[in-house]
């Protein structure tokens, strides 16, 4: 009676244990400060206050918004019909990040650098890699992965096909193509929209989705990309000048730790 009744424990302890694993191995990067419409991660809807992990892909629906605080301090706010993973995360234990990777397959993103060091951070997207220096800026990844980038403070570079380009000038923007390598920075203006293929790009800065305070800075909040933006002619000729920088071969060769586009990136 005493052998059956220990293999029935065996048995039990064999059952239960292991579904325990996976709640003790999500390691917690941050948490939903805001949540509009809907937006979801790996187990289902989230609201505010609700937990983020590592490996978690966030989506939000076509009016969607997230915005997340992560445990350094950083802020990330995720616009609608977007897709983001959370794909790396070591933290050091004293409220930083050793590393904090995000794998941004398609929409629209804005970051803000929180208390870790620099090149902790880096966002993976499909036509290449942008590494951070202490930022603010908005990101859009479009048809096809052609991916925008218009830096609102601080500095970034972002590492394509091509090499790497440096962001240095508020309201500045370079275009990247998988493939087809990195435009050089230029003044952001209207084109921006014919450029990436839909004038749903940029909501932040357009003013179609609104985001809370914090996620604003000094000086204009849109680049003039708001409705009351420059005249449509201006807008062709910053087109032109983006596409003929983007097909030219000149340019730096990649730098050490820039890398190509992640395969994950591009997936939905």
């Amino acid at each position: 009676m005493r052998s059956l009744l220990r293999r029935a424990s065996a048995a039990i302890a064999f059952i239960i244990i292991p579904t325990a694993f996976p709640a003790a191995a999500q390691e917690q990067v941050g948490q939903a400060t805001l949540i509009r419409t809907a937006v979801s991660g790996g187990s289902g809807p989230l609201s505010v206050r609700s937990p983020v992990y590592r490996d978690e892909r966030i989506r939000t629906s076509r009016s969607g918004l997230g915005e997340f605080t992560f445990r350094d301090g950083t802020k990330f706010a995720v616009g609608g019909n977007s897709s983001v993973v959370i794909d790396r995360f070591v933290y050091d234990g004293s409220k930083t990040f050793n590393k904090l990777t995000l794998s941004a397959a398609r929409g629209s993103f804005r970051w803000i650098s929180g208390k870790s060091r620099s090149d902790a951070y880096q966002i993976v997207t499909p036509a290449g890699t942008i590494g951070i220096r202490g930022t603010r800026f908005d990101v859009f990844v479009g048809p096809g992965g052609v991916t925008a980038v218009v830096l609102l403070s601080g500095s970034a570079t972002f590492c394509g096909s091509n090499g790497c380009r440096e962001l240095k000038r508020r309201c500045d923007v370079v275009v990247a193509t998988p493939g087809g390598g990195v435009s050089d920075p230029a003044r952001v203006d209207p084109a921006i929209f014919q450029t990436v293929g839909t004038d749903a790009a940029f909501p932040f800065l357009s003013g179609r989705q609104q985001l809370s305070r914090s996620f604003y800075g000094g000086g204009s909040a849109s680049c003039g990309l708001s409705k009351s933006s420059p005249s449509k002619e201006s807008g062709n000729q910053g087109a032109r000048n983006a596409q003929r920088s983007q097909s030219s071969p000149s340019g730096p060769d990649p730098g050490e730790g820039c890398e190509g586009g992640s395969q994950r990136a591009s997936r939905d």
